[in-house]
C-alpha cells in the first residue's frame, strides 16, 4: 500500500513540476523581454483598442474577446516563447491561465498591461 500511495505522490509530483509557469513582469521587465526579440509579441485587446491608443510596435494581435480567441490561441506553437499583454492585465491573465493549462511552455504576461507600459512611456505603435 506504501508503494502505491508513493507512485501516486511521485506522479502528480512529476506532472506539476513539469508545466510552466506564467511569469508576470512589470513594464520594464517585460520591455526587456521585448527588446530581446526571443519571444512572440501579441496584443489582446480589440482592434478599436488598438486603434485607439496604439500597440507595443511589433505585438501581432489576437482579440481575446473573439469568439476564435481561444481556437486561435490554441493553434499556436506551444514550445515558442510568448509575451501577452492587454489594456490592464485581466485578459492577458486569463489568456496566459488557458495557454499554461494546454500545454505551452514559456508565457510572460504584462502584470498592469498596455496601460502601464504607456505611463511608464515606453515607445508605442500608432495605426494612421
Amino acid at each position: 500500500m506504501k508503494q502505491v500511495f508513493f507512485f501516486i505522490i511521485l506522479f502528480f509530483s512529476s506532472h506539476f513540476y513539469s508545466q510552466a509557469t506564467i511569469k508576470n513582469l512589470d513594464a520594464a521587465a517585460f520591455k526587456k523581454q521585448v527588446d530581446e526579440k526571443k519571444s512572440i509579441l501579441i496584443d489582446l485587446r480589440t482592434t478599436k483598442e488598438i486603434e485607439a491608443k496604439g500597440k507595443i510596435k511589433g505585438a501581432k494581435q489576437i482579440d481575446f474577446l473573439d469568439k476564435n480567441a481561444e481556437a486561435i490561441i490554441l493553434k499556436l506553437d506551444k514550445n515558442k516563447s510568448y509575451l501577452i499583454y492587454c489594456a490592464g492585465g485581466g485578459r492577458s491573465g486569463e489568456c496566459a491561465e488557458l495557454m499554461v493549462n494546454n500545454g505551452f511552455k514559456l508565457i510572460a504576461n504584462l502584470e498592469k498591461g498596455f496601460d502601464d507600459w504607456k505611463r511608464k512611456g515606453f515607445e508605442i505603435e500608432i495605426r494612421e
